[in-house]
This record gives C-alpha cells, sequence and structure tokens, in this order.
C-alpha cells in the first residue's frame, strides 16, 4: 500500500503567537530568535519584573530545573488497575480520609539528610553476637544512644539486682520528699525559711551507720590526740573543726564521703584543751583559747586572724609570779597547782559565749568567772563573778542566766544583767574534787557529771530562779553506765540523745535517750572501734556525731533518724 503524501502545512506563527495567553515574555524572544516572527512584549498586570528577569538571565538550565526521580524501594510495588483504581475514585479517598498517610512507611528514602543535630546522640550497631541480649526483636540492628544507655542499664540490673535496703532507702526518701513538697504547698511561709522536720526518737535502739573518719584527708599527717571538736553552728554550712595535740587546728566540710580537708591553722603558742575550740554563735568566726593568758580569733569570712595578748584581758603580767610558775613546773608541781597559785596571768581553758554572742564568759583561777564585751569587738573585760572554788564548766541558761559548775561541786547561778547568784546548790552526791563536766539545753535539762562515772540529769526547775534560795533540786535520774571520771557531755539540737564519755577508760561511751533516760542497747557494740574518747560534737541538725579519741582520729556516724546525710 503506497504511503501517503506528506503534505507541508504553513504556520502563521504570529497569530498564535498573539493569541495564546499563557505564554510570558521569555518564551515569546525565543520563538522570536527561532521563527523569525516579531517579539511583542505583554501588557499583563501579572508579568515579573524586568529586574527579576535580568537576575535569570544568567542562570543555567541545570540551576533553574531538577529531575526528580521518586522514592526508591528495594521491592517491586504491583499497582495495577483494580488496586488502585481511577484518578477520580483515589481523589475522592484522598478528600473524604484525612488520616491516610502521604507515603508508604515501607519506602525508605536514600537521600543524604539536609542537616544534623550535633547534640542527637549517636546511632550504635547491635549487630554483633557480643550485642544480641540488648535485643528486644531479632530484626534489631540498630539504637540511638538513649535506647542503647537504658537497655545496657537494664542487663546490668539483671545480672546485679538491686538490694532490699536500697530499695528501701529511696521509697524512703520518694516519701519524704513528698512530705516535704505537700508542707510547702499548705503553708505561706516563705521557700527560703527553714523546715526543721521534728523527730519522734524511739528509746531503746537507735539507727546510726558509719561512715568514712572525718579526719581521713589529715590521717597521715601524725596530728595526735584529737583535742576539741565543734561543728560549724548553721546546718547550711557542714564545717566540722578539728583541734589536736599538734596545735593545729583543722577545718574539714562533712558530706558523708570523702570529707576534704578545706584548712589548717598552725598556732604553735597555744597548746590546745577540750573547750578550746569554739565557733562564735553566728557563725563568722571561730575562737582559739587554752591554759595561756591570750586567745586568737580566724575571720571565716575574711580569712584573717586576729591575736588578742593577755596585757588587754587581765591587765600587764606579773613577770615575778611567770618565771615562779615556770620554775616550779621544773621541780615537779603539777600543772594545776602552778596556775592556781596566784599571779595575773590567767589562762582561758574553760569559755562560753551567751546565746546573742554579746559576751564572753571566761573561767580564771579562785573561782572567778570574767565576763568580757565581745560585741564592740574590744574583748575588755567588763565585770567579775566569784563562785569560790575552782570552775570547771561553763553554761548559758539564756541571754542572762549564767550557770557554772565548780571543782566541788556546787553549781551556781548568775544573773548576769544583776551581777548576782540567784541560785546555788550542791550536785546530789558529789563531793570535793568531783566534779567534771557540766552541760544543759534549753529544752529543760541539766546534766553533771562527776569523778565517779555518775551522771546526774537534773530537769528544768533545777536552773530557774527559785524563791527558796537553798532548795536543793532532785536529780529526775542518776546515770551510772560508766565506772571512771565523766570527760564529755553532749547534747543534740533537741535535746533527745546525749553523750556521755570518760577518757580514761577504753570505748567507755554512751548514747542516753532524754525522754526516757534509759542507754541505747545497740551501740556502741564490743567491735565499734571508739578507743579513748576525748572529744563529741553533734552537727547542726544532728544529722552527724563526730567521735574523737587518743589516737587522732575523728570517728564519723550518721543518725538515721534525722533524715539523710546532707550533701553540699
Amino acid at each position: 500500500m503506497p504511503k501517503p503524501s506528506r503534505k507541508r502545512q504553513k504556520i502563521d506563527g504570529s497569530s498564535a503567537l498573539l493569541d495564546d495567553s499563557a505564554k510570558d515574555d521569555e518564551e515569546r524572544r525565543l520563538e522570536s530568535l527561532l521563527f523569525g516572527t516579531q517579539f511583542i512584549p505583554s501588557t499583563r498586570e501579572d508579568q515579573v519584573p524586568e529586574a527579576e528577569s535580568s537576575e535569570l538571565r544568567n542562570l543555567t538550565d541545570a540551576d533553574l530545573f531538577y529531575v526528580d526521580d521518586g522514592p526508591t524501594s528495594n521491592f517491586p510495588i504491583d499497582l495495577s488497575e483494580e488496586e488502585v483504581g481511577s484518578e477520580e475514585e483515589v481523589g475522592s479517598d484522598a478528600e473524604s480520609s484525612d488520616s491516610q498517610p502521604d507515603f508508604d512507611p515501607r519506602i525508605k528514602s536514600t537521600k543524604r539528610a539536609a542537616w544534623e543535630d550535633p547534640d542527637d546522640p549517636p546511632v550504635v550497631s547491635i549487630e554483633s553476637n557480643r550485642l544480641r541480649k540488648l535485643r528486644d526483636a531479632p530484626t534489631e540492628t540498630e539504637l540511638t544512644g538513649r535506647q542503647y544507655e537504658s537497655r545496657l542499664r537494664r542487663q546490668y540490673e539483671r545480672i546485679n539486682p538491686q538490694p532490699a535496703w536500697a530499695k528501701a532507702a529511696k521509697e524512703r526518701l520518694r516519701e519524704t520528699d513528698g512530705n516535704e513538697i505537700d508542707e510547702l504547698l499548705s503553708s505561706t511561709g516563705g521557700i527560703l525559711a527553714s523546715r526543721s522536720k521534728k523527730v519522734a526518737l524511739p528509746s531503746g535502739v537507735i539507727s546510726i551507720e558509719r561512715l568514712r573518719d572525718a579526719n581521713q584527708a589529715a590521717s597521715a599527717s601524725g596530728s595526735g590526740e584529737v583535742k576539741s571538736l565543734a561543728f560549724h553552728p548553721s546546718a547550711k554550712v557542714p564545717v566540722l573543726c578539728v583541734g589536736s595535740a599538734d596545735r593545729r587546728i583543722r577545718l574539714f566540710n562533712v558530706d558523708g564521703h570523702t570529707s576534704p580537708l578545706l584548712q589548717t591553722l598552725h598556732i604553735p603558742t597555744l597548746p590546745l584543751s577540750q573547750s578550746s575550740v569554739t565557733f562564735h554563735p553566728s557563725g563568722s568566726s571561730l575562737l582559739l583559747t587554752g591554759p595561756r593568758p591570750f586567745y586568737f580569733v580566724y575571720d571565716l569570712q575574711r580569712g584573717e586572724m586576729q591575736h588578742k595578748a593577755g596585757r588587754g584581758l587581765w591587765g600587764s603580767f606579773d613577770t615575778t609570779t611567770t618565771v615562779a610558775r615556770k620554775r616550779g613546773r621544773g621541780r615537779g608541781a603539777s600543772s594545776e597547782n602552778s596556775e592556781n597559785s596566784g599571779g595575773s596571768a590567767e589562762g582561758m581553758d574553760v569559755t562560753a559565749f551567751n546565746p546573742t554572742g554579746d559576751m564572753l564568759a571566761v573561767a580564771g583561777r579562785g573561782g572567778n568567772v570574767h565576763l568580757l564585751d565581745w560585741k564592740s569587738g574590744a574583748g575588755q573585760v567588763v565585770s567579775t563573778l566569784k563562785c569560790g572554788a575552782p570552775v570547771k564548766a561553763l553554761w548559758w541558761a539564756d541571754e542572762g542566766g549564767l550557770t557554772a559548775l565548780t571543782n566541788d561541786s556546787e553549781v551556781f547561778i548568775w544573773s548576769v544583767g544583776e551581777r548576782r547568784c540567784v541560785r546555788r546548790w550542791k550536785d546530789e552526791g558529789g563531793f570535793r574534787g568531783s566534779g567534771r563536766a557540766m552541760t544543759g539545753t534549753t529544752k529543760g535539762w541539766l546534766a553533771v557529771g562527776s569523778n565517779t562515772g555518775l551522771v546526774n540529769v537534773y530537769g528544768s526547775d533545777s536552773f530557774e530562779d527559785s524563791s527558796a534560795f537553798a532548795t536543793q533540786p532532785k536529780a529526775v535520774k542518776t546515770i551510772s553506765n560508766l565506772s571512771t571520771a565523766i570527760s564529755t557531755l553532749r547534747f543534740n539540737h533537741d535535746a533527745q540523745v546525749m553523750a556521755v564519755a570518760s577518757r580514761e577508760k577504753k570505748d567507755a561511751m554512751r548514747l542516753i535517750h532524754l525522754p526516757s533516760l534509759t542507754a541505747f542497747s545497740n551501740w556502741p557494740t564490743s567491735s565499734t572501734p571508739l578507743g579513748h574518747v576525748s572529744a563529741i560534737d553533734f552537727s547542726a541538725q544532728s544529722e552527724y556525731v563526730a567521735i574523737g579519741n587518743t589516737r587522732g582520729k575523728v570517728l564519723l556516724y550518721h543518725l538515721l533518724d534525722y533524715g539523710a546525710a546532707r550533701m553540699f
């Protein structure tokens, strides 16, 4: 069959171009160059400005267009006409269903991400046999960093399950935090206000655990016997001050774990005693005293040491008496007799601040109690109280009430404002030379220890101003757990625990439950390494109790009933 002849058709390019409104000026310009037609620019309002067309004029086709190959898949997708349907059905289904996904989840894109966040965890492969135990499904091959961490933690807990005591501690801590939040939301008080939770300590058994020694950071220094211990009066400052026989004062940060050493103060001219280290009630300074007629004040905020000579306290020195005292010591005389043999250079072994820190009481020789004005900063003696016998202990009942224990076991209660003795009585069962230690608390307890190991505990009526001056108060109870001379008596902050110790016998220490006046039976035990106890002190909120001994160690214990150990 013969092919039909091809006929050339004449195309009127100018009329077709003019009638086609969809063409823009660029396309019209190209047609005029190709076909020789006349270029007539368009006058439409939506025409692209000349500036924009000039910017696109120098771009290549590769910059203007790209070929979209679509997502690639590793498996063929058979979309038959029956499964897909017509375009109208697909369009209607897309409009009617809003939950239909716009992509196939089986199709993975092979394109590289435009941007990666450096904070996103990396991807870890778990295809190796060593990491097969971390899979939740046999098909898992990769995990994110967070998933990998959680899987490792889960596997570790399978091998090493959490002990029961740790679970109980977490539950107790969670309940405590919840109660604190409830208390905070149920009160209109300030958030930063102190919220001390009242603890009702049971009798018989005390919950206590040993921590690392508080002075473990300085254990290799050979500091010698622990002479004095003092916790900072503020609960927000976990600092323990330790005075040792090498005439050094060390400050430790008590955190329940390492207790790092903060600072060391060396005072070569001042021997330390049991009450040599005393914090000012405000916590801003540290008072250092001893058997010398002078003292040191260390400013904790500035880090400066100030020395106060005895000339400003007791007047001028009696050099003759001082030389005679030194000769008497060389001939074998006792230090106590030489210090009490006259002269003006008195020591400062026993001191006590009043609750506000405005006045300092210092026990001198011959039963004198000197009152120093501490508020002015001069440290001058403003008055002297006379007790008649060497004073062994001082305690301020309140701002205006000072209690003193003499060597004859007599207790003097002074009204400092009036400068008069409002009450005087003798410790029950005491005799000459038996008075050794005394301490009290504003909660209504007063304890007096003797050289026989007995501790008489008195109620609040013993140190109150009584109309009957000679009334002998009756001891609430006599504690006879120890058999040697009492050297240390300490109350905790809420007066529910009292520590009693004697340094003359090994492991001679007991904790007394004050409401019931009974000793805790479970601590200390025969295996508790107390040694010869020389100093004891409780922290501001009684979370810790520090025990110093003659071997130079400061044992640190945590009282669990007073909450978790504080972390600072």
